[in-house]
């Protein structure tokens, strides 16, 4: 076994979770990541810890939401195995990025509306998501499966304490903020109130790799438009250049030039899917190129990100509303040019330059 897949458990283990003896952890992983759960049951024995190992095969998902009408309900022997672990881990590794791309958006829909109970059990544990270098991620960033690994491992081998420093000198200047306004070329200018909410600096613990700070926006407080010039993939699919215009925090306009219908289900799944619930600003200039998955594609340097639907607790100020939903679905913003970040006032990034870098 590659010692950097040993490292990559380790590195989970001790700084992601920050697991304890006698813990119950559940690891939720595909079989292309077969490799990183073995290391991850040695590592949670050593640390005398209790793992149950629960099978993320996508050719599963499609078979089942294929196979069942839109009438869901909360699994509850599922919730049940939440509510009693300490530590939840989940890790993504694909066979075929593709592989619920003929599950309908709605089935999507309803069935993340059925599991949200579930998704608010798990966000109050200790948990992690991480990514193993599958061959399919490989050929979807357009890189040999070498390349792949070595770029993977880079982004999550790493000294974390470094990052957390260098982070924390945007999350002084964000974190008494009252207003951001985030501008790129002729496409994107929108403001938002982060008045009263926390930022976090995001060194590595619930994602693996970290490599942002981020917050929530004050749910009505969010006007104008934003132009998402980098592609996602979700339910499957590939959505390009998304268009939101927002006014009083509510998406009252949208498009996207491929798979838009994506993109309208998500926006229909439930009230809070209109509205923003993170403002992230990636920060880690190791992730120096676009992959096509978002766990690495939002930390890039020279990027801002914002997502639909749920706000995180922790982003969310004792005063403040907290917006929930059952998605959250991030998307980004080059910054790289004609761009700037603009804080109560003052310009703090612009064309991917911090100010306290110059």
């Amino acid at each position: 076994m590659d010692p950097r897949i040993r490292e990559h458990a380790e590195t989970v283990v001790d700084h992601s979770v920050d697991l304890e003896a006698g813990d119950d952890v559940v690891i939720v992983a595909p079989p292309e990541a077969a490799d990183l759960v073995t290391a991850l049951h040695e590592v949670v024995g050593d640390r005398g810890a209790n793992p149950v190992a629960l099978d993320a095969n996508d050719r599963f998902s499609r078979a089942y939401l294929r196979a069942r009408d839109d009438d869901f309900e909360t699994p509850s022997h599922e919730q049940a195995l939440i509510e009693a672990t300490d530590v939840y881990i989940a890790i993504r590794a694909n066979g075929n990025v593709t592989e619920t791309s003929d599950v309908s958006p709605e089935t999507n829909a309803a069935y993340s509306q059925a599991k949200q109970p579930i998704l608010d059990e798990r966000l109050s544990k200790r948990w992690c998501l991480t990514q193993y270098p599958a061959q399919a991620n490989a050929q979807l960033a357009e890189m040999s499966t070498e390349g792949y690994e070595n770029f993977v491992w880079d982004a999550i081998n790493k000294d974390w304490d470094a990052v957390r420093e260098f982070q924390s000198q945007m999350v002084e200047i964000l974190d008494p903020a009252e207003e951001v306004r985030i501008v790129s070329g002729e496409t994107t200018d929108v403001t938002m109130s982060v008045a009263g909410n926390p930022t976090l600096n995001d060194y590595g613990e619930k994602n693996l790799p970290g490599g942002e700070v981020f917050t929530a926006p004050v749910p009505d407080s969010v006007e104008g438009e934003v132009l998402f010039d980098k592609p996602l993939y979700h339910q499957g699919r590939e959505v390009t250049d998304v268009y939101l215009r927002f006014e009083d925090g509510d998406v009252v306009e949208h498009s996207a030039e491929k798979n838009e219908a994506v993109l309208t289900e998500v926006l229909n799944t439930d009230d809070g899917a209109r509205r923003l619930g993170e403002l992230g600003i990636g920060m880690n200039r190791d992730i120096d190129r676009f992959t096509y998955n978002m766990l690495f594609d939002e930390k890039m340097g020279d990027t801002v990100h914002m997502a639909v639907g749920r706000a995180y607790g922790d982003t969310v100020g004792e005063d403040n509303e907290q917006n929930q939903s059952a998605v959250h679905v991030d998307m980004i913003v080059d910054m790289a040019e004609d761009s700037y970040i603009e804080v109560d006032g003052e310009v703090v990034q612009r064309d991917g330059t911090f100010r306290f870098e110059e």
